[in-house]
């Protein structure tokens, strides 16, 4: 049985969580989630131009799952830019600041990982 995902540190919570195509209403479009620990990820690696290694020390998980969220995201991204999707910001494995679990409702204790399931989105 895979062990629980861990929280994945992000800064703070996105204040803008919907981007969609200008002139085409919200009913006619189909959508991209893109988690937001995804939306860390590129905020550290393209918009800081952290190394991919601080970005995953940052966001408290190992490099090569760090990799793996940059690219899910990156994708996410390209296929709302691309085929004129909405983005839509939501969801996802990640616990807020400096030790603060927002699935938990507490602050975490040195050293000490937020171990929640996703959430899902709809």
């Amino acid at each position: 049985m895979p062990r629980k995902p861990r929280c994945r540190k992000v800064e703070s919570e996105p204040e803008v969580r919907y981007f969609k195509p200008q002139g085409i209403p919200v009913a006619d479009l189909e959508e991209v989630v893109l988690k937001v620990e995804e939306l860390e990820a590129v905020r550290l690696k393209d918009l800081m131009n952290l190394e991919q290694e601080d970005c995953a020390r940052m966001m408290r998980v190992s490099r090569p799952t760090f990799q793996r969220i940059l690219a899910s995201a990156h994708a996410g991204i390209a296929d709302a830019l691309i085929n004129g999707k909405a983005l839509r910001i939501e969801g996802g494995n990640y616990c807020l600041g400096a030790g603060f679990c927002r699935k938990q409702g507490r602050r975490l204790k040195q050293n000490e990982t937020c171990e929640v399931m996703s959430e899902k989105t709809e």
